[in-house]
């Protein structure tokens, strides 16, 4: 790391992750080297047994589709899905229509309103998005579930530490949000919780993974953030992991008939 061509050629290799495409939420390029240890629960496995009790489903934030498409045989008869980022909206809209499930283009927040009628839905899954308790509630049929799997609100808080950054929404905790859907007048059936490691083999693959999840440093480039990423290079030199901390929660909920 002393020597300058070797840092040159460290930039010139970075700006090359900084580059490729990203789409859906599919990290398969960093296939070896990204990784981290699973949660005890299965959240696509238990999305497919309350598939199997449903008439509807809506998968909000869906992403590029890719979960929801992976439960295909499992689909009851009404599927639709919500995304707002446009690259995903086309992707998502394109994948989805061709297995005959509908996609509507809506912003999630924990105040928005859903762009649904009450009671419309048997099933509501959500994995990593945002969502509104009260609007989950009111947008459940009776005896309908909600599933969603969620990024605890400290997730990767050393990385972005590493880079001068913090989390900016620390309280998104199942602490947060269970009590709200119970407010909202859904019955707890399960809260689950799990703590792990994000690992990175090489800092090329933190610069690909920051650029993709952009909200955890916001404004990261390779030019703007050249001093940290030296920093984990330094790191992993020494013979350190680049290992940071994970933290995901499950919740399930049930409207009562």
């Amino acid at each position: 790391m002393s020597n300058l061509k070797d840092r040159d050629a460290l930039l010139a290799a970075w700006r090359q992750e900084e580059a490729q495409p990203f789409t859906g939420w599919d990290f398969s390029y960093l296939h070896g080297r990204m990784s981290q240890t699973e949660p005890p629960w299965d959240y696509l496995g238990r999305a497919a047994e309350l598939m199997e009790r449903a008439a509807s489903v809506i998968d909000l934030e869906t992403g590029g589709g890719e979960k929801l498409l992976s439960l295909r045989n499992h689909w009851p008869p009404f599927v639709a899905a919500t995304e707002e980022y446009p690259p995903n909206v086309r992707l998502a809209g394109e994948r989805l229509a061709a297995a005959g499930a509908a996609l509507v283009v809506a912003r999630m927040t924990d105040d928005e309103p859903l762009p649904f009628a009450g009671a419309c839905f048997d099933l509501i899954l959500n994995r990593h998005g945002a969502f509104n308790p009260a609007e989950i509630a009111r947008v459940l049929a009776p005896g309908g579930a909600f599933l969603t799997q969620q990024v605890h609100g400290l997730w990767a808080w050393d990385l972005q530490a590493a880079l001068d950054a913090k989390p900016q929404w620390p309280d998104a905790t199942p602490e947060k949000y269970a009590p709200q859907l119970a407010r909202a007048g859904l019955e707890i059936v399960q809260v689950q919780t799990w703590e792990g490691k994000l690992r990175f083999s090489d800092v090329g693959a933190i610069v690909y993974y920051l650029k993709a999840v952009a909200w955890e440093v916001p404004g990261f480039t390779v030019e703007t953030h050249q001093r940290h990423l030296f920093a984990l290079q330094e790191r992993l030199d020494a013979g350190a992991e680049l290992a940071f901390y994970a933290g995901l929660y499950l919740i399930e909920a049930r409207k009562r008939s």
